[in-house]
């Protein structure tokens, strides 16, 4: 067979980021070279060299694997590098520091093949090692992270952070991953989700690595990473859940007090707490306004899935009807200052009852504050809402 034709033929290339590798990278690529060999698969293994220093790109070629130089710095640019360099029609990709196997590759392929666009490597389905796991990632990190993920995403996965998974060339455009660093993996998932992908779970082993020098993840730094790219994705949890809470929790306060002072056990609530309510409604409808900001910029922008409630309520809820909503507030709230107003007149602009006086003031305070977020909010949805030039007329 030519070597254009074998070209035309791999079916599946087996990826690997690359930095100062020396020490293991060779038995990794001979384990991908013979499981391949041996259930004959055509494929190849690609090393995405992220300037190592320590000779691993020689070694990798000497040992059969084609060597692709990422100047880029990041995991994930090392890997969209490396896999936008594969001709294969399924991608598989894994660590080089021979703590995953290599040599069990076929769960991941015969599932490709099958016609799942997402194939994941499930750790503690397959087994973990003494020691091929810190306790903090085993215990605290990994769970917590998964969790979250499917509480946020309702993703199916369990081991969201495998480095071990497979994927079909046509499903990574799909995803179109933007992220660098260590959040490459999460966002992967997250997106494969997001697009109504299949994804299916294999179990895999992993073994303590074989390198002699520190691993480049740091826990903290990358845990959090990988926190803050689900948050920045999930707007709900972000915004809209949080600041909901908060309404509720300032309407019924308030709504409790706003006759008179009541007594909770030993302390008297009184106007310090309804003005607290007040700014909680405030800061809550701030966060949940925000959510809709997110989502709408999300799916005008093809970046995030389009959410059907918006959708539908965009339908009926137009620019003029938040305009004739905010303005009723406004006007409310401005109606309740001139009451105020006037009854401190009826008795000469003379010292008035706090308290009395108060319940007034805080509630349409609170009613115009209201009012011009959503006259505003009004129109800047509507102007993340504007056809993009060259779109749909």
């Amino acid at each position: 067979m030519s070597q254009q034709r074998l070209i035309e033929n791999i079916e599946v290339s087996v990826v690997m980021p690359c930095l100062n590798e020396a020490e293991t990278l060779k038995i990794c690529i001979d384990k991908v070279i013979r499981c391949l060999n041996e259930n004959d698969v055509i494929g190849e293994v690609i090393i995405a060299d992220n300037g190592s220093t320590d000779g691993s790109p020689k070694i990798a070629a000497l040992a059969g694997a084609r060597v692709v130089m990422v100047d880029s710095k990041g995991y994930g640019n090392a890997l969209i590098g490396g896999i936008g360099a594969a001709r294969g029609r399924f991608v598989i990709m894994g660590d080089a520091d021979d703590s995953y196997d290599f040599s069990s590759l076929m769960l991941f392929i015969d599932n490709l093949r099958k016609g799942s666009d997402l194939v994941m490597g499930n750790r503690f389905l397959g087994g973990i090692a003494p020691g091929a796991m810190p306790p903090l990632h085993r215990y605290l990190g990994n769970p917590v992270l998964s969790g979250l993920g499917r509480l946020f995403f309702g993703c199916p996965v369990k081991d969201f952070h495998c480095g071990l998974r497979g994927f079909s060339s046509e499903a990574f455009k799909r995803m179109n991953l933007q992220t660098t660093g260590m959040e490459f993996a999460s966002e992967m998932v997250v997106k494969a989700t997001i697009n109504g992908m299949k994804i299916t779970e294999v179990p895999t082993t992993l073994s303590p690595d074989g390198r002699t020098r520190a691993p480049h993840l740091r826990s903290w730094r990358d845990g959090w990473r990988h926190l803050r790219f689900m948050l920045l994705f999930s707007p709900n949890w972000l915004f809209f859940y949080p600041g909901l809470l908060l309404m509720v929790i300032g309407l019924g306060v308030g709504g409790w007090l706003l006759p008179e002072a009541r007594k909770l056990g030993q302390a008297t609530l009184d106007l310090n707490t309804l003005a607290y309510s007040a700014l909680a409604v405030l800061l809550g409808f701030q966060s949940a306004l925000f959510a809709v900001f997110t989502r709408t910029f999300a799916s005008t922008q093809g970046i995030g899935k389009e959410s059907k409630l918006l959708k539908k309520l965009y339908r009926y809820v137009k620019l003029e009807t938040g305009l004739i909503i905010g303005g009723l507030l406004v006007f409310l709230g401005l109606g309740g200052s001139v009451l105020v107003t006037l009854g401190w007149s009826e008795r000469g602009f003379g010292e008035l009852n706090p308290s009395e006086v108060l319940r007034q003031v805080i509630p349409s305070i609170l009613a115009i504050a209201l009012g011009f977020q959503i006259v505003l909010g009004s129109f800047f949805l509507s102007v993340l809402g504007l056809k993009r030039k060259g779109g749909e007329k």
